[in-house]
């Protein structure tokens, strides 16, 4: 099968589709001083920091990503506090200015403001400083394509931190019950989403479709509660759990605070470091911090692929870093894309997708037994004999294969099919080799014209005489685009100067024959 490209751009940006805004939840803050939550046990500072090690196990996650490690390692941001005026360069406030400042957000979603909150605020601005840097970094790259999608559903933009408290925007992370992705969603709650999940994709640590599925549960359980702290708290718990919490609270309560002593331990911690990490990444200026640029690629193409590819062979031929692949291609789970079952996305940087059409048979031939060892391409066991179909009545060609030539060139050249030439010849792959036979069946009233076409479209090639051409050593990294390009010539004609196949794997120190210009 010869590839199918799309190309697409994709910056993140999609189109707006007007839609009717949701609900009609007032939009006043409400704002509560700290003191009246002293004396109640159920705001226990202590029992927060207990319900946050989920956050803190996202937020370690995200510090590991190769794009994050990459653009922090040299970072002048991330240094240590100065030893020196503490208080200036950490600045610290009261009350009031929080409360003034919560206010000032006009959010149509409720911001309430007490010990908890002020707590949480604290956890970010002071003891997490590095982070809360670096997921600023990541805003800037994830927010605009999470705004786009919030918007065409008609939900409130502010809903975009609850990625950050789900994942610290980490297309990639996987809790310890086995939520995945941006937007940490179950296996079953995905597949109730139109997720796809299957053993080489898992759509859930795609950021544009995970964030389309979250902007679509989001809106169902508004629907439910009509309240958006109520809805956030049980994007966490499930609403199962927050109604089990408004039973017990005396039923007909619709309002976080009073059910937070019923809600599980976690899920306590929830709404208020989601408020929290709207007010830091607000005012974080105001803290003195620094936002962290991320390295990850701001605009990538898609190219379909309907051929099985392994992210390792683009890597190596293109000479693009793998782990920058897997970071702009993040649902594929163990480097595959199973593109012969259907048509997928491959996002490549936008200044390589033309690159990768040019490569793209070197590419998907490059290492191929090595890279796609899975259980997609069909093989006949040791002994069997592979049965000849689809001969009665037709006339047998032998077809000497001549350099450079694919299967794909030859079921082409005869108007025969990839897989007709596969099964009389009891080949399990598409690997072929120059010189060999293969046995063709065509209808006997169309042998002669078959014959004739197969001849006039097969290039000759004279033999090289001594000195006529240079010798080449191949070097490490080296690929047979890269050195034709070097020396100006078509990557076909030195496959056929050195009677190589695209398949065929060049090695350190092999010798290479290129015709003198």
């Amino acid at each position: 099968m010869r590839p199918f490209f799309v190309l697409l751009t994709l910056c993140f940006s999609l189109p707006v589709i007007a839609a009717t805004p949701i609900g009609s939840e007032k939009t006043d803050t409400i704002l509560m001083s700290a003191d009246p939550l002293d004396s109640s046990d159920i705001f226990r500072l202590a029992e927060i920091e207990l319900s946050l090690s989920e956050l803190d196990q996202n937020l370690n996650n995200m510090m590991n990503l190769w794009y994050v490690q990459d653009s922090t390692s040299t970072d002048s941001a991330l240094t240590e506090i100065p030893s020196v005026d503490v208080e200036t360069f950490v600045p610290q406030f009261e009350d009031s200015v929080y409360i003034a400042r919560i206010a000032a957000l006009c959010s149509p979603i409720q911001l309430t403001y007490n010990n908890v909150v002020r707590n949480l605020i604290d956890r970010y601005t002071l003891r997490i400083r590095d982070k809360l840097e670096v997921m600023l970094g990541l805003s800037e790259y994830y927010f605009p394509m999470i705004e786009e999608i919030l918007d065409e559903y008609g939900l409130p933009l502010e809903l975009k931190y609850v990625a950050v408290i789900e994942s610290a925007l980490n297309p990639r992370v996987v809790s310890r019950a086995g939520a995945t992705g941006m937007w940490q969603f179950m296996l079953g709650t995905a597949r109730l989403n139109k997720l796809e999940v299957t053993t080489f994709v898992d759509e859930r640590r795609d950021p544009v479709k995970s964030t389309r599925a979250g902007a679509m549960y989001l809106k169902d359980l508004y629907k439910i509660y009509g309240n958006w702290h109520l809805a956030i708290a049980a994007y966490n718990c499930g609403p199962g759990n927050v109604n089990k919490a408004i039973r017990r609270a005396g039923g007909g309560i619709k309002d976080f605070w009073d059910i937070y002593p019923y809600l599980p331990r976690e899920t306590r911690a929830y709404v208020p470091a989601y408020i929290a990490a709207m007010y830091s990444m607000t005012y974080y200026k105001e803290h003195n911090l620094t936002p962290v640029y991320i390295n990850i690629p701001p605009v990538s193409d898609s190219i379909m692929i309907n051929q099985d590819l392994n992210l390792l062979q683009v890597s190596e031929v293109m000479n693009i870093p793998i782990e920058e692949l897997r970071s702009i291609n993040p649902q594929y789970r163990r480097d595959i894309i199973p593109g012969s079952s259907k048509l997928y996305p491959l996002r490549v940087p936008t200044q390589m997708a033309t690159q990768f059409i040019a490569l793209s048979d070197s590419i998907f031939n490059y290492k191929k037994d090595e890279y796609l060892s899975h259980a997609y391409r069909s093989r006949t066991p040791a002994g069997v004999t592979r049965s000849v179909t689809n001969i009665a009545g037709k006339e047998k060609i032998n077809h000497r294969i001549a350099t450079g030539e694919t299967l794909g060139v030859i079921a082409q050249k005869y108007k025969v099919r990839v897989s007709d030439l596969q099964a009389w010849n009891g080949l399990s792959g598409t690997r072929i080799r120059a010189g060999r036979t293969l046995a063709v069946y065509v209808q006997p009233s169309g042998k002669a014209a078959a014959l004739k076409t197969a001849a006039s479209s097969t290039e000759k090639v004279e033999p090289l005489k001594e000195g006529e051409y240079l010798i080449y050593q191949v070097r490490s990294g080296d690929s047979v685009w890269k050195i034709a390009r070097d020396y100006g010539v078509s990557e076909n004609e030195v496959l056929q100067w050195n009677n190589l196949q695209r398949s065929s794997k060049l090695s350190v120190g092999q010798r290479l024959k290129i015709k003198k210009g």
